[in-house]
């Protein structure tokens, strides 16, 4: 069996902790709380063996610099694109929708587009969060505040249907 690897994509810093850019984070904890992360690949790695060994990656390179810290951990483990699963948040989506897709456009989303930018593809699959757009005031702004009171009460369940998400990844066949 081939290596996989999952990477959730944030922003390093307590500030940036319970921020909509950091909710592929807040899944990767709800999913793997208590894995031992090693320093490398500018960022955490953790090996879980599920039944073949997955590469957990957490860059830690701010968002817009995420794809310096994948091409490593890609390059190290030899990973093939079509085994990369990023979870990342998605403005384009109304919050709580979750999509799997392989493939398509970035969004604006400047984490794939360095990650893009990076393995010279966009044919890696993604784990889509909605975050929703805000009514107003800027994009980044958004993205780096923290959830409403009322997102927050729906959190929980937003992770637990992401979780199921991401385990029909690590079920699925490579190719």
């Amino acid at each position: 069996m081939r290596n996989r690897l999952i990477c959730c994509l944030g922003n390093p810093g307590r500030e940036y902790a319970r921020t909509r850019h950091n909710i592929g984070w807040m899944l990767l904890d709800t999913w793997q709380p208590s894995l031992d992360f090693r320093s490398k690949f500018k960022g955490e790695y953790a090996v879980v063996h599920s039944p073949a060994k997955l590469i957990v990656l957490r860059p830690l390179t701010y968002m817009n610099k995420s794809g310096e810290s994948l091409r490593s951990c890609v390059d190290f483990f030899s990973i093939d694109p079509s085994d990369i699963l990023v979870i990342h948040d998605d403005l384009e989506l109304k919050f709580g929708d979750i999509t799997l897709k392989q493939g398509g456009g970035l969004g604006g989303h400047n984490g794939l587009k360095s990650i893009r930018q990076h393995l010279g593809t966009p044919d890696f699959y993604r784990l889509r969060l909605g975050i929703g757009r805000p009514n107003q005031g800027s994009v980044p702004d958004f993205v780096l505040s923290r959830f409403s009171q009322e997102e927050e009460a729906e959190l929980p369940d937003l992770l637990q249907r992401g979780l199921r998400q991401l385990e029909d990844f690590i079920r699925m066949e490579t190719p």
